[in-house]
């Protein structure tokens, strides 16, 4: 008799790519825990930061390490209606852009 060949009981490894991202409320734990702080410090700290930026982004807003919130005006331009085909003017507006700084890109993806 014959013994069926033993299944494998480990857990496939997903990809990086499907890795979940840190949620605000694991985000504020972490750094509560990490500098000694409460939770609720942390997050005043990050609605303060958020309402600062918020403010000065007219002017340019920038997070040391990570980028800088900038305002952006783009140009009227034609489009194209996708369900019909049909030719449509898109109005100038003012768009909201975050630009990541060097530091930050070079340590995510690694400098050259």
């Amino acid at each position: 008799m014959k013994k069926a060949a033993a299944k494998s009981t480990s857990t496939p490894k997903k990809p990086a790519s499907s890795a979940k991202p840190l949620t605000k409320s694991q985000l504020v734990g972490h750094l509560a825990e990490k500098l000694g702080l409460t939770k609720k410090q942390v997050n005043d700290f990050f609605e303060e930061l958020a309402a600062v930026g918020y403010k000065e982004s007219k002017k340019g807003f920038t997070l040391p390490g990570f980028g800088k919130l900038v305002l952006v005006k783009r140009k009227a331009r034609k489009g194209r209606n996708p369900a019909t085909g049909e030719t449509i003017k898109i109005p100038a507006k003012t768009v909201v852009k975050f630009r990541i700084s060097k530091a930050c890109k070079d340590a995510i993806i690694g400098g050259k």
